[in-house]
């Protein structure tokens, strides 16, 4: 069966699964049309948009793929099929993603066929160096296995707080891992980079704050493994999340891409938290997205030894000032010139200073950060019920908070680097959301990032009793992304193929 279908559907459909319904006879069509081929002329403008991002599907019938054509040879075989939407209303083409064929399996299609599945956001496949990367939601995985199925539904804001804060957050990790030693670590499928993890993040954090994504004025996209070294990604996130008020093919939404290595993410709470209070903005929410395929070379090269802790994934917040669940009580930034790990441009993959990058780097920055709130806030540490620190790997985030004095019952939710390995940009905001997955009202909690180059953000936050209400909202949380039973073990030599993509 030839992949080339997907390739005409995708020219006119985009990013997003999308259609027309008649409002007359109420039929359904996947493409973009302005009349009704029931109706005729009568339908001229009674034709309404309907969109399936969110919705679940139906897999009705498919086959294997052994022989892909050339733009999809780096999948290997994968199942292809029918997928329906709306009782069979609209039917779409499209290949199952986040599975791997092995050489010689048997497939019991009987046993796929019938399923729901969810639209998946993906890479569509390996381009030249100069080339866009196009991208595709003609994907699916299964609506009982890893990716479960969440109703995104808007809520109307029934309070206004007098600080802004956090009102809505998610995580993203594959259902890929390396295990080794004693750490896991989340690995990408090949159709996946730091784009789609940050798409997966940002939609999650939609559903779980209930905001109208057309509200969201403002994104903010950290990563250190952008796939283009000129163009934003947070333009394709802002577009394919439908963020700001839309107008025509044009969001309303200010997107713009950040960078300070792993507090790439943080260094923008401020600014959103900010942006969201100053009422002549016109904006009411701003969303922060800290994503990475966190890179390092293969072992046995210069900066290998960064192979045995990187980790895959996104985290994403959005700031505004109702229905918050955890307000912003302060913070703190600090930054120096230190060399502690770059990426020199050309180069593929990042250096590290070596034992350079403990205490004149790490240590040093997060330290003072975390202090320096503590002291302006006049807190003590018993004031504070959990700490989160930067987690390149088990030891640092460990030693610094002995070091300034928290018990493990205070840092310990946070640390979840042996789970998914170093996320870099999402490292500690996926520490954060371990926390607010977990954490009662009127509970403190203090985060200290840390960004190579350098610097920390320390931020203190406070939980409001509507962390408990919004909680039901979200399936995807980061315990049941760590224990997840549909998880997939891979060696290390898939897992070198599939961090570099498609």
């Amino acid at each position: 069966m030839s992949s080339e279908p997907i390739e005409r559907r995708v020219s006119y459909l985009g990013d997003r699964l999308r259609g027309r319904r008649c409002q007359i006879c109420g039929k359904e069509y996947f493409e973009f049309r302005d009349y009704c081929g029931n109706c005729g002329r009568k339908s001229f403008g009674k034709m309404v948009d309907i969109d399936l991002f969110y919705e679940k599907g139906k897999l009705e019938i498919c086959t294997l793929v052994n022989e892909p054509t050339n733009k999809f040879t780096k999948l290997g075989s994968y199942i292809y099929g029918i997928v329906s939407f709306h009782d069979g209303k609209i039917r779409v083409p499209g290949r199952l993603t986040d599975r791997m064929i092995r050489q010689g399996e048997n497939i019991d299609f009987s046993a796929l066929e019938g399923r729901e599945v969810i639209p998946r956001f993906r890479r569509r496949y390996s381009v030249d160096r100069s080339d866009v990367i196009p991208t595709i939601s003609l994907a699916f995985t299964f609506a009982d296995e890893y990716y479960p199925h969440q109703e995104y539904t808007v809520a109307k804001p029934n309070k206004e707080y007098d600080n802004p804060g956090i009102v809505g957050y998610g995580v993203y990790t594959s259902r890929f891992r390396i295990r080794e030693g004693n750490i896991e670590r989340s690995v990408p499928f090949i159709d996946e980079d730091s784009i789609t993890a940050a798409v997966e993040a940002g939609k999650t954090a939609l559903i779980h704050s209930g905001v109208d994504s057309a509200l969201v004025g403002k994104i903010y996209v950290g990563s250190e493994s952008n796939p283009y070294a000129v163009k934003p990604i947070a333009s394709k996130v802002a577009q394919v999340l439908k963020l700001g008020e839309e107008c025509e093919d044009v969001q309303g939404v200010d997107a713009v891409d950040t960078e300070f290595a792993c507090k790439a993410a943080t260094s923008m709470f401020k600014d959103a938290a900010s942006l969201v209070s100053y009422p002549k903005s016109n904006i009411q929410y701003a969303m922060t997205i800290g994503t990475d395929n966190s890179q390092a070379a293969p072992r046995n090269c210069p900066g290998g030894e960064l192979d045995l802790f990187v980790g895959f994934g996104a985290c994403a917040y959005i700031f505004g000032k109702h229905d918050v669940i955890a307000e912003i009580e302060g913070w703190y930034s600090c930054t120096s010139d230190t060399p502690d790990f770059w990426r020199r441009d050309g180069e593929p993959y990042p250096m590290h200073g070596g034992r350079f990058t403990g205490d004149p780097a790490y240590f040093k920055h997060i330290r003072k950060a975390a202090k320096k709130l503590m002291e302006r806030l006049n807190l003590q540490i018993n004031d504070i019920n959990y700490f989160v620190a930067h987690q390149p790997n088990v030891q640092f985030p460990v030693r610094i908070a002995k070091e300034l004095g928290f018990k493990e019952e205070q840092y310990l939710p946070s640390l979840q680097v042996a789970k998914f390995g170093n996320t870099y940009s999402g490292s500690s905001p996926v520490g954060l959301a371990a926390v607010l997955d977990v954490a009662k009202p009127e509970e403190r909690i203090l985060i200290a990032s840390y960004g190579s180059g350098a610097g920390s953000d320390a931020y203190s936050l406070v939980t409001t009793s509507q962390i408990l209400d919004k909680r039901k909202r979200q399936k995807l949380t980061v315990k049941y992304q760590a224990e997840n039973p549909f998880l997939e073990y891979v060696d290390y030599t898939t897992y070198r193929r599939l961090k570099l993509g498609m």
